[in-house]
């Protein structure tokens, strides 16, 4: 008997590991969180901080209508994706603050390069607020800081980091844009030496 009692608490043991792990449940896809609706942006990859699909689904959604605007200029994406008290948490001087922002920038962005493309790479979503990693694409065939483009190939990156407020739209947003690599492929700066 006292053989067995090592034995079976063991076997109990493994009973009970099986028994949670069959309760538990599987991991969800990320993917599932990502609207396929025409026109929206589709994350290269999506990473869910704690939160299940179907709470992140609205905030991916928030993304993708932001990233379709960027990759288009169609303000109406901005519209869906943006609360009216929208905050710019690193805006860059010149520039409006508000909904206004972004359009004037994108503007701006389009007229040097009208084939700007923006390709949202990785998206990472926690809670309300999600973060992004974006390639933007294209050629510098406009007009930038007085300089006429010569339709020179561009690819930038940048980072995003944004907050859903009680709307359900983007409330505040901080970012940051490899303006230093856009000016030099551009040829406003000179590229560097080796």
């Amino acid at each position: 008997m006292k053989r067995r009692a090592p034995l079976l608490a063991v076997g109990l043991a493994g009973l009970l590991a099986t028994a949670g792990c069959a309760g538990t449940v599987p991991t969800e896809d990320p993917a599932a969180a990502v609207s396929r609706d025409d026109g929206l942006v589709q994350p290269g990859t999506v990473h869910l901080g704690g939160s299940s699909v179907d709470e992140s689904r609205p905030v991916v959604l928030r993304a993708q209508q932001l990233y379709a605007f960027w990759n288009t200029g169609d303000a109406s994406w901005l519209e869906l994706a943006v609360d009216d008290s929208f905050l710019d948490r690193t805006l860059p001087e010149g520039r409006p603050q508000g909904p206004e922002g972004p359009i004037a920038a994108s503007e701006q962005f389009r007229a040097a390069v009208p084939d700007l493309a923006c390709s949202l790479d990785d998206l990472y979503v926690t809670g309300d607020t999600f973060t992004a990693r974006l390639t933007f694409t294209g050629h510098f065939t406009g007009v930038s800081g007085g300089v006429q483009g010569e339709g020179r190939p561009i690819e930038f990156g940048a980072i995003d980091i944004q907050h859903i407020g009680a709307s359900g739209r983007i409330v505040e947003d901080w970012h940051l844009e490899d303006d230093l690599t856009f000016q030099q492929q551009a040829g406003l700066l000179p590229e560097p030496t080796s």
